[in-house]
C-alpha cells in the first residue's frame, strides 16, 4: 500500500459550511461598513486563518483597526459563525463521504483531520464524527496557519506516521501549498483539483479509494 495515513481537510472536503462562513463575514462586513464584500472576496478566505480572513473584510473599510480591536472582530465574526453551526446535523456528512471513510478503516488506514479551523472539534461532533479520527490537529493547536504546512504536520506526528506515508485531501490551493510544502502527496477535490501542484485530482470524493 502507497500511503499507510490520509489527512483530511475539513471545510470543502468532509463537509461544507462555506456558506455559514460568507453570511458570518457578510453579516460583520455591513456592520463594520466594509462596503462591497463579496462572494469573490470570500473566496479569498478559503484555507487561511481567521485572521487572514479579517484582513480581507478590511480592505474594504476606511477605519484602521488596532490588533486588539482585529481580535475582537474576529471573535465576534466567530459567534456569528457558531450560532449558525448550530443548524448542522449528521444530515451535513454526505453518504459518499462517510461511507469511504469506513472503506478506507477497513483497509487498515490511519485517518486524521488537518484543519486551520478553531472549529474543527465543534463541526466533528455536529457531522457525528466527534471520536470517529485516529487524530485531529486544527487551529487550536498550531501558531501558523496554511499555506505553512505546521497542521499536517502535526497530524502525521499524532498518526505517528512521516509525511512521505500520508496522503492530504485538500480543496484549497493554500491546503496544496502546505501539504507540498511539508513533504506530503495532495489530492486534490474541488478548486485544488485543477491546481498545478495536485498530485490526484479527484473528480469525486470516493475516487481516494482508487490511488
Amino acid at each position: 500500500m502507497k500511503f499507510k495515513g490520509i489527512i483530511f481537510d475539513l471545510d470543502g472536503v468532509l463537509c461544507s459550511t462555506d456558506e455559514y462562513h460568507y453570511l458570518a463575514w457578510k453579516a460583520l462586513a455591513d456592520a463594520i461598513g466594509a462596503d462591497g464584500f463579496s462572494r469573490e472576496d470570500n473566496k479569498l478566505q478559503r484555507g487561511v486563518s481567521r485572521m487572514e480572513s479579517l484582513e480581507v473584510v478590511l480592505k474594504r473599510c476606511a477605519k484602521q483597526y488596532s490588533d486588539v480591536e482585529k481580535l475582537a472582530l474576529a471573535e465576534r465574526k466567530n459567534e456569528i459563525y457558531k450560532s449558525m453551526l448550530g443548524n448542522m446535523s449528521e444530515k451535513d456528512l454526505s453518504e459518499e463521504v462517510y461511507s469511504t471513510l469506513l472503506a478506507l478503516r477497513e483497509r487498515g488506514l490511519k485517518l486524521a483531520v488537518g484543519s486551520s479551523s478553531k472549529n474543527t472539534p465543534l463541526i466533528l461532533e455536529k457531522l457525528g464524527l466527534g471520536s470517529f479520527f485516529d487524530a485531529v490537529a486544527d487551529g487550536n493547536c498550531v501558531m501558523r496557519s496554511k499555506p505553512h504546512p505546521d497542521v499536517f504536520l502535526l497530524a502525521a506526528e499524532y498518526l505517528k506516521l512521516s509525511p512521505e506515508d500520508c496522503l492530504v485531501v485538500e480543496d484549497a490551493t493554500a491546503g496544496v501549498e502546505a501539504g507540498v510544502a511539508g513533504g506530503f502527496a495532495v489530492a486534490g477535490v474541488g478548486e485544488a483539483r485543477g491546481y498545478g501542484k495536485t498530485n490526484y485530482p479527484l473528480g469525486t470524493f470516493s475516487d481516494i479509494l482508487k490511488i
